[in-house]
Formats: C-alpha cells, sequence, structure tokens
C-alpha cells in the first residue's frame, strides 16, 4: 500500500522562462507540493534541478530532435508517472502530463490546461506548413498518435481549469469539456516601476506566431524610436540579420529574472502582438509595472488590457505601418498618464488571489 501524501504538479518541461512554468513554481511553493517535469533545461529559475531532492521528480527525457521529444516525453508520462499513486491530488499542466492520470485512479485529478495543443486542433495546419514536405507525414503521426491518448485522458480529469475565458472557449469547442477560469498569477511584487526610460520594450518569445517580426519591421521604419527584444527563439538570428542596419533595435537574448525586471521597471512601454495568445502574461507583468501595453485585439488581450486605458490595441490582422502609428502615438507623456490604471488593473491578476481560488478548487 502506498502512503498517501498530498499534493503534487507535473509539468510538461522546463525549457524557457514561460508562463506555464512559472505558475507551476508559483503553485508549487504556495501549497507546498512537489514537482514533477519531462526535463529541464539546467540552469533554471523554476526549478531546483537535483534528483536528490525528494520533492522533485525529473523524468529526464530531453533530445534536440524535434517530434522524438514529443513522443519521448508523451511515452514517459504515461509510463514512468507510478510515483503519482503516493499523492492525494495532482495538478496536470500542459499536453503530455495528462497522459499521466491513468497511474491516479484513486486520488483526485485536476488539469490546468493552457490551452488543448494547437499542432492538433486549431493551428494544425500552420505546424504543418512549417515542416519540410518530408517531415510533414510524421507530425501527422505524431498527431495520430497524441489525440485519441490526449482526449481520453482529459475525460478523465475531476476538474478543468483554464487562464482565460478564451481558451474557455477553446476547449469547450474542441474537448466538449466546462472549465473554469483561474486567471495566472502575476508577480506583482517584483514586476513594478522604477523610472520611464526611452526604449519601447518586447518580451515575446522569438517564434512565428508571437509575431516580433512585424514588431522590428514596424522599428526599422522609425528610426527615432529605440527597441528592446528581451528574449531568445527559434527566429533570434533571422531577426537580427533583418534589424543588422538598424542601431535603435537591440536584441539581449534570454535575461535573468532579475535584469527582466529592469527592463520592464524601465520601459516606456511593452509591445506584445502574439497572434490569438491564451492569456499573455507579458502584458500583465507590464502593466504591473505601471507600463502600458500596445497590443492586438484577439485572444487573452482581450481580457487583460483596458483599450486607451492601460494600452492600445491593433487590429487582429494589423500592419507594421499600424504599429508603427500606434508606437508614435504612445508619447512619454500619454504613456506615463495610464501608470495607474495600469498598477491596478494588474491587481486584478495577483498571485494572492491566484492561490486563493487554486485552494478552494483543492478543497
Amino acid at each position: 500500500m502506498y502512503k498517501q501524501l498530498n499534493t503534487l504538479i507535473l509539468h510538461d518541461y522546463y525549457e524557457s522562462a514561460d508562463g506555464g512554468g512559472k505558475l507551476c513554481s508559483v503553485l508549487a511553493q504556495h501549497l507546498a507540493a512537489d514537482l514533477g517535469y519531462g526535463f529541464a533545461r539546467l540552469p533554471h529559475p523554476f526549478v531546483q534541478g537535483s534528483t536528490q531532492n525528494s520533492h522533485e521528480y525529473d523524468l529526464k527525457q530531453g533530445s534536440a530532435i524535434p517530434l522524438w521529444r514529443q513522443f519521448k516525453l508523451a511515452s514517459a508520462f504515461q509510463q514512468r508517472t507510478e510515483f503519482i499513486k503516493t499523492y492525494d491530488k495532482v495538478i496536470y499542466s500542459g499536453f503530455y502530463t495528462p497522459l499521466a492520470v491513468q497511474q491516479h485512479r484513486q486520488g483526485y485529478n485536476l488539469y490546468y490546461c493552457h490551452t488543448p495543443p494547437r499542432f492538433i486542433y486549431d493551428q494544425r495546419d500552420f505546424y504543418l506548413q512549417q515542416l519540410p514536405r518530408i517531415l510533414r507525414p510524421a507530425l501527422q503521426a505524431f498527431i495520430d498518435y497524441l489525440q485519441p491518448r490526449y482526449e481520453t485522458a482529459v475525460a478523465q480529469m475531476d476538474k478543468i481549469v483554464t487562464n482565460s475565458e478564451n481558451v474557455q472557449r477553446r476547449i469547450q469547442k474542441y474537448l466538449g469539456k466546462t472549465a473554469s477560469v483561474v486567471y495566472p498569477p502575476c508577480d506583482t511584487q517584483n514586476f513594478v516601476w522604477q523610472g520611464q526610460g526611452d526604449y519601447y520594450l518586447s518580451t515575446a518569445r522569438l517564434d512565428p506566431l508571437k509575431r516580433v517580426e512585424s514588431i522590428v519591421q514596424a522599428f526599422l521604419n522609425l528610426p527615432d524610436k529605440k527597441l528592446i527584444v528581451a528574449s531568445g527563439g527559434a527566429q533570434l538570428d533571422y531577426l537580427k540579420k533583418l534589424a543588422a542596419n538598424a542601431p535603435n533595435i537591440r536584441f539581449t537574448g534570454w535575461l535573468s529574472e532579475q535584469a527582466l525586471h529592469n527592463l520592464v521597471g524601465n520601459a516606456l512601454a511593452v509591445l506584445y502582438v502574439a497572434k490569438e495568445e491564451d492569456f499573455g502574461m507579458s502584458p500583465v507583468e507590464a502593466m504591473a509595472a505601471g507600463k502600458p501595453v500596445i497590443g492586438v485585439a484577439e485572444g487573452g488581450l482581450l481580457e487583460t488590457i483596458l483599450p486607451e486605458q492601460t494600452g492600445l490595441l491593433l487590429p487582429p490582422d494589423f500592419t507594421p505601418q499600424q504599429l508603427a502609428a500606434a508606437v508614435q502615438s504612445l508619447t512619454p507623456a500619454r504613456a506615463l498618464a495610464m501608470q495607474e490604471a495600469c498598477v491596478s488593473q494588474a491587481q486584478t491578476f495577483n498571485t494572492a488571489r491566484f492561490i486563493e481560488q487554486m485552494r478552494a478548487l483543492l478543497v
């Protein structure tokens, strides 16, 4: 017989400092919960990285080979997670962790769904088109493998929670399930106003769906405006080449938490124009620091940004020219006038409220 413990949190993996990983780290800290994950790229701010730590389970399923890594993760959460039987309650985060639910049929299972896998559902065609033609059958084969297992696992959850009304609708549409909305926790203690610098800031991961390329193109036509791109990702080299002759555009790569806090705290404004973003933590962190956000009127940003009060929302099919016009209109004086409203709006998403709501769901 297993001796029952309290709560375990499972997250797909820790690679970049993404919002889902941060949410799980906050949960583990405030619930005194143990943590399990497929792999971690160390050093990482959200994990200990020590296999000697009995409160952390690293399945060590990392791989640099696309699709093989995803298959390894899916297989590991199905087959190598018997340890979850020792817990009363398990919280699942990600695409692959729900597959472990078959190991935990005697306890309480809560799925915090950041989104149903978009490469399976609403963005399947986009992901297939991103691959060379010869590799597309491999992705389709993985989709055919994962989709029925994922849907079977979701059906076994006692409760499904999600990060926004936007994703709540997506879950209903593609999975036929009802989900409660608990907004993710914003670090309103460390993202704070430090001053008003002369630069605009982008913090989104550098991949096509985040549309940072459009931000760079806008600032290529704004030589008198400074842009700092504080992130990394698959498009880093491409975007550096695109902006090679633009001294007003600077790339920092991924930064430490403290360095990011300082950049956000001293920015003039933050730009975040991801396509159909699930929720979007970066805009909320920006507002916590009193910084208005130039965003896009779709996805989770419709639930976080108050147009003309805490930022500006572009149409979903915006052009770099429209983005450039929004930057020009968001002058230092106008941005400063939004500071108080930004800080107030960010408190809607503070950590204390998040933990209170999650505790209630676990009772």
